[in-house]
C-alpha cells in the first residue's frame, strides 16, 4: 500500500485518484453484440453464451424443476442467513415508502404526488469471480416492495449450463418473476430489447465487469434507464488513534477482495496507527484465500496521514467514497459533517460486510466519486412520482390571470388561451 504523509491540499486530487476505468475503448465492440441481439433475439444470445461463458444452451429461462433443485443444494445454514438478510432488508426498505399528501397551494388548486413501480425492471447479477447472492436480495427486495409487476433477472450460468444454486434460491426468497442464463453485454442488450425469451423492462440494475458497465452506458443513451454510473468497487476508513488496527486492515482487505481494480483507502491522524495496519494488512492478507487479487488491489489502495480531523474530514468529503467505515472515539460527531458517501460504518463494531449482507441497507452504491450527486439503490429507484393537480372555478380564477401575464411574456399565446377560455366561460355563467 502507498503511504502518504501530510499531503499538501493542492496535491490532494492526485493523492485520491481512483484506478482510471475508461470504457470508451470498449464501444465498438460492445455495440457490436447490443446490435446482434437487438436484431436475432435468442439465437444471437445463445451464440455469444456459447462464446464467452463456454456453454451450449438449448434455452434461456431457467425452469421450474432447476429452481427446485437449487433449493434442495443449498445448505439449511445458508438459507436461514438470506432469510435473515431477506427480513432486514425489506424492513429497512418498506420504510421507505412514499406517502404523498395533498396540498392546496391556493385556494381551489390542489396538488399531489403518487408514488408507482416500475412496471418492468431487469436485474443483473455477476457469476464470475463470486457468485453474488446477496446482489439479488438487494435489488429484487425493493423492487417488490415498490410493486414492480415484472422483475426479470439474468446472470452467467457455468460451464454445464448451471446458474448458482444460491442466487436461485435467494431468487425465490425476493420474489423474482424469470431467471433467465445470460451473461455479460448479451444479458444487457437481452433485458434492454427484449428476446423471444426476455421481456423488455425500462430499467436495469446490477453491477458487473468493464463490458457490462460499458453496455448499460450505450443502452441508456436512448433505449432505457440504468441504476447509476458504476465503477470499481471501494472503501475508505476515517479513524484516529483509538482505532484497532486489527479492524482497519481487515476492513481494508474485505475491499480489495471484490477485484485488481478495488480501491482501499485509510485517512488518519494517527501515524502509529498506520505502522500498525501495515503489519496487520500483511499478517492477514496471507491467509485470504482470493489474496492474490487483494495484493493487486492492494497496489491502487493508500495509507493518508493528516494533520487534524479537520483535514480527515475535508478530504473524505472530496473523495466521495462509496463506503465510508468512520472508527473515531466521536464517530456520530464526526458523522454529521459527513455530507459526500454512498454508505456511512459508524463505530468499530461497524464493518462494511454488515451493509454488503445483512443490515438492512443497500450495497448498491455509487462509486468513482459520483456520491457528490447521487444515491445508493433504495426504494425510490424503483419507484417514478407522478404529479397530480386539480382546480376548481375558484382555483383557475386565483392563478388565472398570473398564467395569463407569464405565458404571453414568453410568447406562448396558445397556453394564455387555455386559461383565458375558462375565465371566459366562468364569467359568461355567472352572468
Amino acid at each position: 500500500m502507498n503511504i502518504i504523509k501530510y499531503p499538501a491540499r493542492t496535491q490532494w486530487d492526485v493523492c485520491l485518484k481512483r484506478p482510471a476505468l475508461d470504457t470508451t475503448f470498449l464501444f465498438d465492440r460492445v455495440e457490436t453484440i447490443i446490435n446482434s441481439v437487438r436484431s436475432d433475439g435468442d439465437k444471437a444470445v445463445l451464440e455469444f453464451e456459447a462464446q464467452f461463458d463456454k456453454v451450449q444452451l438449448s434455452y434461456l429461462a431457467v425452469s421450474e424443476s432447476e429452481m427446485l433443485e437449487a433449493e434442495v443444494i443449498v445448505s439449511e445454514e445458508l438459507k436461514a442467513a438470506i432469510r435473515l438478510a431477506h427480513k432486514n432488508i425489506e424492513t429497512f426498505h418498506a420504510a421507505q415508502r412514499f406517502e404523498g399528501a395533498k396540498v392546496e397551494t391556493a385556494p381551489g388548486v390542489v396538488c399531489w404526488q403518487k408514488a408507482v413501480g416500475i412496471e418492468k425492471v431487469g436485474l443483473y447479477i455477476p457469476g464470475g469471480t463470486a457468485p453474488l447472492f446477496s446482489t439479488v436480495l438487494m435489488l429484487a427486495v425493493p423492487a417488490k416492495i415498490a410493486g414492480c409487476r415484472e422483475i426479470v433477472l439474468c446472470t452467467p450460468p457455468n460451464a454445464e449450463g448451471k446458474v448458482h444454486p444460491a442466487i436461485l434460491f435467494a431468487a425465490r426468497v425476493a420474489g423474482v418473476n424469470k431467471v433467465f442464463k445470460i451473461g455479460g453485454v448479451q444479458a444487457i442488450a437481452a433485458m434492454a430489447y427484449g428476446t423471444e425469451s426476455v421481456p423488455k423492462v425500462y430499467k436495469i440494475f446490477g453491477p458487473g465487469n468493464q463490458y457490462v458497465t460499458a453496455a448499460k452506458q450505450l443502452v441508456s443513451l436512448r433505449d432505457v434507464a440504468i441504476d447509476m454510473p458504476a465503477g470499481p468497487s471501494e472503501v475508505e476508513v476515517l479513524a484516529d488513534e483509538t482505532a484497532n488496527p486489527v479492524f482497519v486492515a481487515a476492513d481494508l482487505l474485505s475491499q480489495a477482495e471484490h477485484g485488481i481494480d478495488s480501491q482501499a483507502i485509510l485517512i488518519t491522524t494517527s501515524e502509529a496507527l498506520i505502522e500498525a495496519v501495515q503489519i496487520e494488512v500483511e499478517k492477514q492478507l496471507q491467509v485470504l484465500p482470493r489474496r492474490d487479487i487483494a495484493t493487486k488491489a492492494l497496489d491502487n489502495s493508500k495509507l493518508i496521514l493528516v494533520k487534524d480531523k479537520e483535514e480527515a474530514i475535508e478530504m473524505t468529503n472530496l473523495y466521495a467514497p462509496e463506503h465510508l467505515i468512520v472508527e473515531t472515539k466521536d464517530f456520530m460527531e464526526v458523522a454529521e459533517r459527513v455530507v459526500n458517501a454512498g454508505s456511512v460504518f459508524l463505530g468499530s463494531y461497524s464493518p462494511e460486510s454488515a451493509g454488503d449482507y445483512a443490515s438492512g441497507t443497500n450495497h448498491t452504491l455509487p462509486t468513482n466519486g459520483y456520491a457528490h450527486a447521487y444515491s445508493g439503490v433504495s426504494l425510490d429507484s424503483f419507484i417514478r412520482k407522478i404529479t397530480f393537480q386539480t382546480l376548481s372555478a375558484e382555483g383557475i380564477r386565483n392563478i388565472g390571470p398570473a398564467i395569463e401575464v407569464m405565458a404571453e411574456n414568453e410568447s406562448l399565446d396558445g397556453h394564455k388561451n387555455a386559461v383565458t377560455v375558462r375565465l371566459a366561460e366562468i364569467e359568461n355563467s355567472n352572468k
